[in-house]
């Protein structure tokens, strides 16, 4: 992972916001998916594109969803991110770089399906499933995105609501969940042990790295505790689960100093 960062900046790549005219979407009758600009680069490496927030995207590639999530854990890989229009390389740049990073025999490909069984084993939240405009950091789980400084000075946007929260009881917090036997899926509903419904699975999949399942979802404060142990629903069947502490997975992040 070192080496694949070192060479981004090796190579004098300046990060700068991405221009708003990639992909442009055409007006027709049929809507057009965008394309990044590794559009052509996913074809040529075997990459089977799907249709993901209005966008064309690889969900994988010649390896399985299994092998890359494993390779990323014990190696590293490449996503492409150019859809989310916040920052990036050039786009006449794009496949310049992701050519060289690949020279690296560490670094492979990996598509959509490989960073969402990533993302939640690390018990990262995906904005419009776990989060949204209408949950609060401290909902969220989130709280340690705030610093003391903030919290103290209060000058963001609802910290009148969310400070209050941090020092005290919410109503609902997201929790990791962990079963045997189907996996959970979005919307499966969660209960108590007593069998009335309490939340809503938003994210789950079996962990490759567990062999387990593992989901987040939404429970009164008082079920929100580790080691609980609740119900879900799965293709109209309940199985147990466990409240679990996130990550999953522990996480070996690498931050560029």
């Amino acid at each position: 992972m070192r080496q694949a960062v070192s060479m981004v900046a090796r190579m004098g790549f300046r990060l700068q916001e991405l221009p708003c005219v990639l992909g442009r979407q055409l007006s027709c009758a049929q809507d057009v998916l965008r394309r990044t600009p590794l559009y052509d680069f996913h074809l040529a490496h075997g990459g089977k594109m799907v249709e993901f927030a209005g966008w064309s995207l690889p969900v994988q590639y010649r390896d399985s969803h299994v092998d890359s999530h494993l390779h990323t854990r014990q190696h590293c890989s490449l996503f492409d991110v150019s859809h989310m229009l916040q920052i990036s390389v050039p786009a006449a740049g794009a496949v310049h770089l992701a050519t060289a990073l690949l020279e690296n025999p560490e670094v492979k490909l990996a598509g959509l399906a490989a960073r969402d069984s990533l993302r939640l084993e690390a018990g990262l939240c995906l904005y419009g499933k776990d989060i949204d405009e209408r949950t609060t950091p401290v909902e969220g789980s989130l709280g340690w995105t705030l610093g003391k400084r903030r919290r103290a000075a209060m000058d963001f946007p609802g910290a009148k609501v969310i400070v209050p929260q941090l020092k005290s009881k919410v109503q609902r917090r997201r929790v990791g969940l962990m079963c045997e036997g189907a996996p959970m899926r979005a919307h499966s509903p969660i209960l108590s042990t007593e069998g009335t419904v309490i939340g809503t699975v938003t994210s789950g999949c079996p962990s490759p790295c567990l062999k387990r399942n593992v989901a987040m979802g939404y429970v009164p404060y008082e079920y929100s505790q580790p080691g609980t142990l609740l119900l879900v629903e799965v293709r109209r069947k309940q199985q147990m689960a466990v409240v679990s502490r996130m990550p999953f997975v522990p996480t070996n992040y690498y931050t560029l100093k």
